[in-house]
């Protein structure tokens, strides 16, 4: 079946240029999405480094274990210092050789991305290193690391439910940034939006990263149908699962999940679950409306007196409504921000405002 909307890459990996060497060095301005190239001049927060591998050895101890952030898919995460003495997040492009051409794709699509945004919910891309076959992307650096890791308790702090109100308001600004057109000119489709995605810096302010499989799409345009489903199983919008056909709203379901996690405290899927338990949306669809059963899923580290019910039902019901199975019932992002707007307000009307996270002790 022939896709009319393949993406970018395929069209510069057939050209001249990478059918000798995809590796082959070059700056992020050769990288432009051709097809889908704004009119107006990138807009750039730190201009976008070039550093060298050496530089990286040097600013992450030669990679070592003390300086590790986390590891992935994609490969490994570095705090690193650079000559400057600024503190960044190095990300190690370490991926099998079946899956370098996928690796050299997200690579190039995010120091692309990354190069024109400028707002305050979005990570900052500081610099890259393509040298040789080595990839690296070097970012602003997160004290507080990521959101999933706060809500399971793997992290010392378990945030406030005020708190979580502020990351949810916080990640949804960055959603509509990239939906609004952005400084690019066309709407970007995040594609990849997770928990583990939403990062926190010292003073849990949410900003979202990893824009790998992110998606420009078509000008004037509202549906993009692609050739592969990209993503994270639990986060995955089902219409475009089943079609193909990926939308802004295909973000907004996975924005929904996050909502839901920082409600319970419990992970999108959870293996380690019985098999009625392991998928969250699966588990809470039915109950977030039912206000008596809606207690039973809050996160019980939550105190009592932290939340008011009356939030608490609008959060869920706004969740209940980024996950539904048609993506036309799903709300705006915008509409996101509003509702947040109301619920922070709603909340703190009793007091119950604080912005200060709580602390448990593992």
């Amino acid at each position: 079946m022939h896709f009319p909307l393949v993406s970018a890459w395929n069209k510069r990996r057939r050209s001249k240029s990478y059918d000798t060497d995809p590796w082959v060095y070059r700056a992020a301005e050769c990288w432009q999405i051709n097809d889908q190239a704004p009119s107006q001049p990138r807009k750039r927060r730190y201009g976008s480094s070039v550093y060298t591998l050496k530089e990286m050895e040097e600013a992450t101890s030669f990679f070592s274990d003390e300086n590790l952030l986390g590891k992935g898919g994609f490969g490994r995460v570095y705090k690193g210092t650079l000559k400057t003495g600024e503190v960044v997040a190095i990300k190690k492009m370490d991926l099998p050789p079946f899956k370098k051409a996928d690796g050299e794709r997200e690579f190039r699509v995010e120091v692309d991305i990354l190069s024109r945004l400028d707002h305050p919910n979005l990570v900052s891309l500081i610099g890259y290193c393509a040298d040789g076959k080595q990839r690296f992307l070097v970012y602003e650096y997160m004290q507080n690391g990521n959101l999933q890791d706060h809500l399971t308790g793997i992290k010392e702090a378990k945030i406030s439910w005020p708190v979580r109100l502020r990351i949810a308001l916080g990640a949804a600004k960055g959603l509509a940034y990239l939906h609004s057109s952005s400084a690019v000119g066309i709407p970007i489709v995040h594609r990849d939006f997770k928990s583990t995605n939403v990062l926190l810096d010292s003073n849990y302010n949410a900003k979202i990263s990893d824009f790998g499989l992110a998606k420009l799409m078509p000008e004037g345009k509202e549906t993009c149908v692609t050739a592969r489903v990209l993503g994270t199983f639990g986060y995955f919008d089902p219409e475009y699962t089943s079609t193909g056909k990926l939308t802004l709203q295909s973000d907004i379901y996975a924005f929904g999940v996050v909502l839901l996690e920082l409600l319970t405290g419990r992970r999108a899927v959870d293996l380690t679950q019985g098999p009625n338990e392991q998928n969250l949306v699966l588990q809470v669809r039915n109950i977030l409306n039912d206000r008596k059963k809606l207690r039973k899923v809050i996160d019980p580290e939550l105190p009592r007196n932290s939340y008011s019910m009356e939030a608490i039902a609008m959060f869920a019901d706004l969740a209940s409504r980024c996950i539904r199975i048609e993506s036309s019932e799903r709300p705006s992002v915008m509409d996101c921000v509003k509702e947040l707007q109301l619920i922070i307000y709603t909340n703190s009307k009793g007091g119950l405002g604080g912005t200060i996270p709580t602390f448990r002790r593992l």
